[in-house]
């Protein structure tokens, strides 16, 4: 189905005459990652539902019809993030914003009903009828179905207290976020001209270019670079310089003369103004506002106002992470960047809707809780169940992302960077903050 799923999206981004943009790529190869999710979810449903003594016939369709509403629930979720990337944003972000949501709606068709129906053909045969060891369920952990037993969520074979500990998580929380308040006011971000007015020049050579040497040339023309020149490519054959003024056209034409003739390559210059700049910033702040208020609407009218601001908390926790991220390490930000913070946003909404739909199913089950302890218990066994599922997506994503990061092109490199710092805090604040912060 994920052979399929790719197919699909590209031949849908085809008939739209689509232009596929370097993190439109990057969207394809996010929304595989998030594609696999609708299947772990079902996954672990049916092991759950095989340990309760079912037979595979019943736990597929029990599995099937539980996780059904956990994955429209989170494809919404994302599928308003993108949306407002899409209406807010601008160039590059739109072509991130136009792919995903081609990806989401594309991934939900093929990965719910694709293989179900696939996995269903097989179950029907009666082949997989004793073999719960092919969906990793061993004998000894399935609860015959007579029996009153309630079965015990476990991790590795292990139970884990999460709720007890959640002061310690607050803290670490809270003393992360000072300190990135602090890096932030100190370092300030490293502005791409995106959103500082400048010029940017992208020198390509056949051979291996020299800091000093491109200083000097630039000097020829009156022109010095506003930070360090950077060297990128596979041996330095890259330089990129950036100005904090913008270049006349003339100034452009000179440059684009001197170095075509010398490295055989027209270089790349990019300029904006400081309209366009505010404009950018302005944007980019509106779209994160904007899918916040989106996502605590449809979160309040599905489930309760006090998890959705639980779950804006939670990811504007993973957004700031993100900023404190290319503060300190003073990577450019770009453009780019905001695509992947609202690519975060939606992958943390979605795993933070996962937790909160088995709380609130678990809730039902129990039809009254009366004390904060029989809450905490609560929770703390929904985030057991969920612990699995968010491992194994967050490994499947972050691999789709190493190999962006890897195999993908110099420019979106810290567009990688973004979602691996991202993906890792939004696991960690959907297990840690986001539930807990509920339930206080």
């Amino acid at each position: 189905t994920l052979s399929i799923y790719i197919y699909l999206v590209l031949l849908v981004f085809n008939l739209m005459n689509g232009v596929l943009t370097l993190p439109g790529i990057a969207a394809l190869v996010l929304g595989v990652g998030m594609a696999v999710d609708a299947n772990i979810l079902t996954a672990e449903r049916m092991k759950e539902e095989l340990k309760e003594g079912k037979s595979v016939k019943n736990a597929f369709k029990a599995g099937n019809k539980t996780s059904f509403a956990t994955i429209m629930d989170a494809n919404i979720t994302t599928l308003i993030a993108a949306t407002v990337l899409f209406i807010f944003g601008t160039s590059s972000v739109k072509g991130f914003a136009t792919m995903l949501i081609v990806s989401i709606l594309l991934s939900f068709i093929t990965a719910v009903y694709g293989s179900r129906l696939l996995l269903g053909l097989w179950i029907q045969s009666n082949w997989l009828n004793k073999r719960f060891g092919w969906f990793g369920v061993k004998k000894e952990d399935i609860i015959p179905l007579e029996s009153k037993e309630e079965v015990v969520p476990t991790v590795f074979g292990r139970q884990f207290n999460f709720v007890g500990h959640r002061k310690k998580f607050f803290t670490i929380s809270v003393a992360l976020v000072v300190l990135g308040v602090i890096s932030l006011s100190l370092f300030r971000l490293n502005l791409g001209i995106d959103f500082e007015s400048g010029s940017r020049v992208e020198i390509l050579a056949d051979e291996s270019l020299d800091v000093e040497v491109l200083s000097e040339e630039f000097e020829e023309f009156g022109l010095e670079p506003a930070n360090q020149i950077v060297l990128s490519g596979d041996n330095d054959n890259i330089g990129v310089a950036r100005f904090s003024d913008d270049l006349s056209k003339e100034q452009v034409a000179e440059v684009r003369s001197y170095f075509s003739e010398k490295y055989g390559h027209e270089p790349t210059v990019n300029t904006v103004s400081p309209v366009v700049g505010k404009e950018l910033a302005k944007n980019a702040l509106l779209a994160v506002l904007y899918a916040s208020i989106g996502i605590i609407i449809y979160v309040s009218f599905r489930f309760e106002f006090q998890m959705g601001v639980a779950a804006i908390v939670s990811l504007l926790h993973d957004a700031f992470f993100i900023l404190v991220f290319f503060s300190i390490t003073r990577l450019e930000f770009d453009i780019t960047i905001i695509a992947a913070i609202l690519a975060v946003v939606g992958y943390s909404i979605n795993d933070t809707i996962v937790t909160f739909d088995r709380i609130r199913e678990n809730i039902r089950k129990r039809k009254r809780v009366k004390t904060f302890d029989e809450l905490a218990t609560i929770v703390n066994h929904s985030l057991m169940q969920t612990l699995t599922r968010s491992i194994n997506t967050v490994m499947t994503v972050l691999l789709v992302v190493l190999m962006l990061a890897i195999f993908g092109a110099v420019s979106i490199t810290n567009f990688s960077f973004a979602l691996i710092i991202g993906l890792l805090a939004g696991t960690y604040s959907s297990l840690f903050i986001a539930a807990q912060l509920w339930l206080v």
